[in-house]
């Protein structure tokens, strides 16, 4: 099989996740959700008391067994796919993200994930940091109000009470954080493809990207 790598970045609710998942389920592309893998040390840190800032409080680093597979988050063999998805850890991810040495131990992780087969692969720097060499960059985006709607939609379905006011609040502050971080902060990357989403349902937003992989790879997915 051969090694085809797309990369997947855009602002929090975006979509990244979701449609990075249906998009693997239907072309047999193996899907990384890097957001999960900053969310589970967040976890982590969080539920041991580590200071978010200091860093040279993330020594456990090392000894973290942090696993993303079937679209699932494993933090020391523990599913923690729906506990990494709660405001507080949403509220504190970009703090961890911006430290150094998680990001160096992430970007290990991404780029050897990335070397053998069909990967698809979503984030907010892997178009322009984790694997700027990728086969194919899709800039997803849609408009701030838009990308509140659609989390406060996920947060309900997930049992998380909030309103559409905290979560655009919510989404404005990431936004900046995201944006104005010293290391690697969220932009487009200059060769990707960008995809406006905001009225665009799911599907076509999944068809859009699966045409776009299909050109890519000249129709030879398989």
């Amino acid at each position: 099989m051969r090694n085809f790598v797309v990369a997947i970045d855009g602002p929090a609710g975006s979509g990244k996740s979701s449609i990075s998942t249906i998009v693997s389920q239907r072309t047999g592309f193996t899907h990384v959700d890097t957001g999960a893998m900053f969310r589970a040390v967040t976890l982590y840190a969080l539920e041991n008391n580590i200071k978010l800032d200091d860093e040279n409080a993330y020594g456990f680093l090392d000894d973290l067994k942090l696993i993303f597979k079937n679209d699932h988050t494993y933090l020391n063999g523990r599913d923690v796919s729906n506990e990494i998805r709660t405001d507080i850890i949403t509220n504190n991810v970009s703090t961890v993200a911006k430290i150094a040495r998680v990001r160096e131990k992430m970007i290990e992780y991404e780029r050897e994930s990335a070397k053998e087969g069909l990967i698809l692969m979503d984030g907010r720097d892997i178009g322009t940091v984790v694997l700027p060499n990728a086969d194919l960059k899709v800039f997803l985006t849609a408009s701030k109000e838009e990308r509140a709607k659609r989390r406060l939609k996920e947060n309900l379905e997930r049992g998380i009470e909030t309103t559409y006011e905290q979560v655009l609040e919510d989404i404005i502050a990431r936004d900046y954080k995201d944006s104005h971080r010293a290391i690697a902060p969220l932009r487009c990357p200059e060769d990707a493809i960008v995809l406006d989403t905001t009225d665009l349902t799911i599907e076509q937003v999944v068809e859009k990207l699966i045409e776009l992989i299909d050109r890519g790879m000249g129709n030879g997915r398989i």
